[in-house]
């Protein structure tokens, strides 16, 4: 049979492009290893699982598994729309914040298009971008590893169509404030799109104003997620907030029945249960000031974090990341973002905080005793 070189056979754009690689799953690391029992730190997802309301509507939907699910999400959008003080038209659904970011970016930005991006914010902006045929313009941050809005600004050309901005940031925790973010989208055209990423809000939602009702602008597109604080990564239920003519646009390039009948359950049920969120959220706020409390004693800390994860910060971080693993830990090293002496460390149950710190503690003895 005759080889193709299917590669030279693609759109341009799928040259140079490559998937995103997540968080190494546990079992992974097992089979690796060869050990019975590991731990996983790496992407930020909330170690205390969902609510006991969603667990129980994932168990009664289970039921209607052999029906398609409601396409339009119909109940959640409603109870969205209810939380933020928006009409249902104002809220678009999507497989994970993931699918919702790509959505918006495949919507409205082509060959010779640009899209901007902080250089250390989220890298599924650029993967989206090259996928959808766009320029990317990576913006060098600031030395506290955050956006620079001064110089994301001047990056503005013609040709821009969309602006990305990730509030907290991952992977660097960063935060900026309503009043900055303002005054940046003040300086913008109306006809470019912003994308307002805020995966992890929950976590800041104490020390800043809402950014639904506070921050305007004609093509500000705000997305949020049930991955992180709500802990169901698992289900895939991400939503964006905007204008609904700007969604009904969106809306076109979304795959049908996106949102499986389990997933809309879990999502409609954990807003229902806010209360056990937020507790679990300020466990979360808790435990990472106790994580970076001790990787400052030990001069290690990166840098103030507020997600639900710490920076790490030594020359020979991919040799702790290495290390760790043998112990049963899975952290996050990231070089991919061009940060090699960094590790991401999501935040744990106390037990599991408690062993990584001693591992950690045992792993840097031993490497200061070599050096």
């Amino acid at each position: 049979m005759m080889s193709m070189d299917w590669m030279n056979q693609t759109v341009p754009q799928a040259r140079g492009l490559y998937p995103y690689i997540p968080g190494k799953p546990i079992e992974q690391l097992l089979r690796e290893k060869g050990l019975t029992k590991a731990t996983k730190l790496a992407s930020n997802e909330n170690a205390y699982g969902p609510s006991p309301k969603a667990i129980q509507a994932m168990h009664d939907a289970i039921l209607e598994a052999h029906r398609y699910p409601d396409g339009d999400a119909h109940a959640l959008k409603a109870a969205l729309a209810d939380k933020h003080q928006l009409d249902a038209a104002q809220i678009l659904l999507g497989n994970g914040s993931n699918e919702v970011l790509e959505l918006v970016i495949r919507c409205f930005a082509g060959l010779g298009d640009e899209v901007i991006y902080s250089q250390h914010g989220f890298i599924v902006y650029a993967l989206a971008t090259q996928a959808s045929g766009a320029n990317r313009v990576p913006v060098q941050d600031t030395p506290e590893l955050g956006h620079d809005l001064d110089a994301m600004l001047a990056a503005v050309t013609k040709q821009t169509k969309i602006v990305c901005i990730a509030n907290p940031n991952n992977p660097t925790g960063t935060l900026l404030s309503n009043d900055a973010l303002q005054r940046f989208l003040n300086a913008l055209p109306p006809h470019i799109i912003i994308i307002l990423d805020e995966a992890y809000d929950e976590f800041v939602c104490d020390i800043k104003q809402d950014s639904v009702q506070h921050l305007h602008h004609p093509g500000l597109v705000i997305s949020r997620t049930f991955s992180k604080a709500y802990g169901l990564a698992a289900c895939r239920v991400g939503y964006a907030m905007a204008n609904a003519n700007l969604l009904e646009a969106v809306n076109r390039f979304r795959e049908p029945f996106n949102l499986n009948s389990l997933a809309q359950a879990a999502a409609l049920a954990a807003l229902d249960d806010l209360d056990w969120v937020m507790e679990k959220v300020d466990l979360v706020k808790q435990e990472r000031t106790r994580l970076e409390l001790a990787l400052a004693q030990q001069y290690i800390l990166a840098g103030k974090s507020f997600g639900n994860f710490v920076l790490l910060q030594h020359p020979k971080a991919l040799e702790l990341h290495q290390q760790l693993e043998n112990l049963g830990l899975i952290t996050r090293p990231l070089a991919a973002y061009g940060l090699p002496e960094l590790l991401r460390i999501s935040v744990g149950k106390h037990e599991e905080n408690n062993f990584f710190l001693k591992s950690l503690d045992t792993i840097l003895a031993t490497m200061n005793t070599q050096s």
